[in-house]
């Protein structure tokens, strides 16, 4: 997912009276050439935009009134979006494709109606290590700690995340809102820094399969990325739990081109896009049928969590209401970096 920011156009024919829908998501997380083959099929322009965080995606929706179509918020923030009213209801009867998702992603407690989202990839937060280097494995988010990897491991620079890594060390849930519990890991990440090589955005793949670092905390796609480059890579979902994360396309409230927006989500359910876009960023995806047709070079790496991972899995809970103790932590974990 993208920790960098950038904007531009896909070109198509640039006719006077051509409809233009309006795109925010995640670096690296849609095989750009959908957005060239929905552009052709509906002789429409769009213009894509990329943002880091959801963070980021939030004070885009709340501090401007810039029209935006389609944005790809992950389940935590949907909520707090649809409790804002930074979203509205996506007429359903427009996305026919929804059949086809499995129905354990819809009416999440992010969107209990299933009235304002739309599953588009989920994934898992996870260790990737290299097993050539660490023949012994690296099971648990407790082995970040082992100065033996001092060095060797990279974290991403998310806020949320890091915290999971250091409260499911602790015991602690995951959407924990206990001030004691949020101090401890934040003492323990404290402690984990002093060995840790970096933390860092889409650029921990590269340093990964590079080997510049052996260990990393990594989302299931950017790990299919890096083992699809660097065979010596394996995947776990450690021993203590971890986060499960599902992204929705959502329609923000200053959307100009609803209907536009409706067809771009009902493409991008579609079995063959689904297959191609999955195919290419490696990210989990809710519809069956594509599971089903991944080639096996995708499926033997594991991604895709089995009954008893999934038991240790959490989704985020909105905990915006609790953003000051968050950001704080935060900033006290990063100072001096």
């Amino acid at each position: 997912m993208a920790i960098v920011v950038i904007a531009f156009i896909m070109l198509g024919c640039e006719e006077e009276d051509q409809e233009t829908l309006v795109v925010y998501n995640w670096g690296d997380y849609i095989d750009q050439e959908l957005l060239r083959q929905f552009e052709e099929e509906e002789n429409v322009r769009v213009i894509y935009q990329e943002y880091a965080t959801n963070e980021d995606l939030y004070v885009k929706l709340s501090s401007s009134l810039e029209a935006i179509d389609v944005i790809i918020p992950s389940d935590y923030m949907l909520s707090r979006l649809i409790k804002e009213g930074l979203v509205q209801k996506i007429d359903m009867n427009n996305i026919p494709n929804l059949q086809d998702i499995n129905t354990d992603f819809m009416n999440q407690s992010c969107d209990p109606t299933g009235e304002y989202g739309v599953p588009y990839l989920w994934q898992t937060l996870g260790i990737i290590y290299n097993s050539a280097k660490f023949p012994e494995g690296i099971n648990k988010w407790a082995d970040l700690w082992n100065p033996k990897y001092e060095k060797e491991i990279v974290l991403y620079n998310a806020q949320r995340d890091v915290l999971t890594v250091a409260l499911s060390k602790l015991g602690y849930s995951i959407n924990t809102s206990n001030i004691d519990e949020l101090k401890e890991a934040e003492e323990e990440l404290l402690k984990q820094k002093e060995i840790n090589y970096a933390y860092l955005g889409d650029e921990i793949k590269d340093v990964l399969v590079n080997e510049d670092a052996n260990i990393g905390m990594v989302y299931s796609g950017d790990a299919g990325v890096i083992m699809s480059q660097n065979p010596n890579y394996k995947y776990v979902i450690p021993e203590e739990g971890s986060n499960m994360a599902i992204d929705f396309m959502a329609i923000p409230k200053t959307a100009k081109n609803k209907p536009l927006a409706e067809k771009f989500i009902n493409f991008m359910t579609r079995t063959d896009v689904a297959l191609n876009n999955t195919r290419f960023i490696m990210y989990n995806s809710p519809i069956d049928k594509v599971r089903e047709m991944l080639p096996e070079e995708i499926t033997n790496y594991g991604l895709y969590p089995t009954e008893e991972e999934m038991k240790r899995l959490t989704i985020y809970d909105d905990m915006s209401e609790y953003n000051a103790v968050y950001n704080k932590i935060w900033t006290e974990i990063t100072s001096g970096m």
